[in-house]
């Protein structure tokens, strides 16, 4: 077993809330040291960009991911999901906490191994390593073999962290509005209220055990996607047990063929449609970490199924309906498939609504597109980001749309920031096709 160095996961509330309180502190010591510092240069800084210096943004940074769990989850949240809005130089270093976090200490470890497997845990492996392969927002992942020399991954979740998700994101998001890293335009509150429902859920690694089986039965027999096994009768509430499938990160796929990377994208947005109108069941963190990709058998291996949620069969409906009237450019059918979704208050503004259809509308451009659409010769993702801000800035008419929508919005996102990321093409019209065949065939 290797020795390794890592940080100490805060497991009582005190103890995380006194992180967070000491980097007050220090963003407070570090606005006071540069201030003095720009005058006595004879320059006049704003309050802003006294806040917004490389030391502040690191100390949010490291003092997220040592805190790792719903903590480190703001971060991913903002990363991910505003990442084009926020300052440059928060953004690159949020954009971290989307797979650096740091490792919890050998001692902390191996208690939370002793804790939920019992004093001979070990027996059940002819070696582990001790060192994880991958750290992430809730847990780290180690590599184990069996008694038969089978590869296995463990799945290890940070001590304290499903019972620290309300205080966790409630004190994180105090901090970073009172600290002025964020810009004002920028709402959170509900965005934090569900990323704290879906914390709860993704916190449970029995849950999340259940939804990959369910996953593995739905993709049985589609040869493009690998989902590794869950050895159920090994995996606890905070642990979970399964085997090792190898590959390389999603977006290292962009040194690939443009027929591979081309690929890949079309598999990941056909994938979402079965998802959303077959399955009625999405994972919803389109995180790059959550995919693999093997080279020489052009396969993709879906992980980490711990953010998948159940689509009401209403919701489906709606977005079936939606998306169609979107792409035709229907306005009044695209008002009325939003409206069953549970978009829109009886009161709305004329101006608001067709606001918000205009947004519906440039997310499905890709399907307007007859052929491929090149996702690496556009700015779509910007563009579908600004039009949902300039939305978020009414906040006389906001109202707030359905819990799944969130997430099946920020489903489709990641997947097209994923594309551009590969600078692919994909043909997502012919990819619709046979959902928009079944409106033709009710109507």
């Amino acid at each position: 077993m290797t020795k390794y160095m890592g940080k100490k996961v805060p497991t009582s509330k005190l103890s995380r809330i006194s992180k967070l309180g000491s980097l007050v502190v220090q963003v407070a010591g570090n606005v006071a040291f540069e201030g003095v510092k720009q005058f006595s240069q004879g320059k006049t800084p704003t309050f802003s960009k006294l806040l917004l210096t490389p030391r502040n943004i690191e100390n949010l940074a490291d003092k997220l991911a040592q805190l790792r769990g719903a903590a480190m989850k703001v971060g991913q949240l903002l990363s991910m999901d505003a990442g084009d809005l926020l300052p440059k130089e928060l953004s690159a270093l949020l954009s971290k906490l989307r797979a650096d976090a740091q490792p919890m200490p050998r001692k902390q470890l191996l208690r939370v191994l002793t804790d939920n497997w019992g004093p001979d845990w070990l027996d059940q492996f002819s070696h582990i390593e001790l060192k994880p392969f991958a750290s992430a927002s809730i847990g780290q992942v180690h590599l184990a073999y069996g008694d038969s020399g089978e590869k296995l991954a463990v799945k290890v979740q940070y001590p304290g962290v499903r019972q620290s998700i309300d205080a966790d994101v409630d004190n994180v998001a105090t901090l970073l509005k009172l600290s002025g890293l964020l810009p004002e335009k920028i709402q959170l509150d509900s965005l934090l209220n569900e990323a704290k429902k879906q914390l709860k859920v993704e916190a449970d690694y029995l849950q999340e055990a259940d939804f990959s089986r369910r996953y593995s039965l739905l993709l049985h027999d589609d040869p493009h996607f690998i989902i590794p096994e869950v050895l159920a009768d090994n995996s606890t509430k905070n642990i979970l047990l399964m085997t090792y499938v190898n590959g390389k990160t999603i977006d290292q796929a962009v040194n690939q063929s443009q027929a591979q990377r081309d690929n890949i994208a079309t598999q990941l947005i056909r994938l979402f449609f079965a998802e959303l109108f077959e399955f009625k069941l999405m994972q919803t963190d389109p995180n790059f970490a959550n995919y693999l990709y093997q080279t020489e058998q052009e396969k993709i291996v879906l992980l980490d199924f711990g953010a998948t949620r159940d689509i009401p069969p209403g919701i489906s409906q709606g977005y079936l309906a939606l998306i169609h009237a979107a792409s035709l450019g229907d306005r009044p059918a695209m008002q009325t498939a939003a409206e069953d979704i549970g978009f829109f208050a009886q009161d709305i503004d004329q101006d608001y609504l067709q606001q918000v259809l205009s947004t519906f509308i440039i997310a499905t451009e890709p399907l307007q597109c007859q052929g491929e659409y090149d996702f690496a010769s556009t700015d779509l993702a910007y563009r579908i980001k600004q039009a949902g801000m300039a939305i978020n800035n009414r906040q006389d008419q906001w109202h707030t749309p359905p819990v799944d929508a969130i997430f099946i919005h920020r489903k489709l996102a990641g997947l097209y920031l994923l594309a551009a990321k590969l600078n692919a093409k994909v043909n997502v019209s012919a990819l619709f096709k046979p959902y928009q065949e079944q409106i033709n065939v009710r109507d």
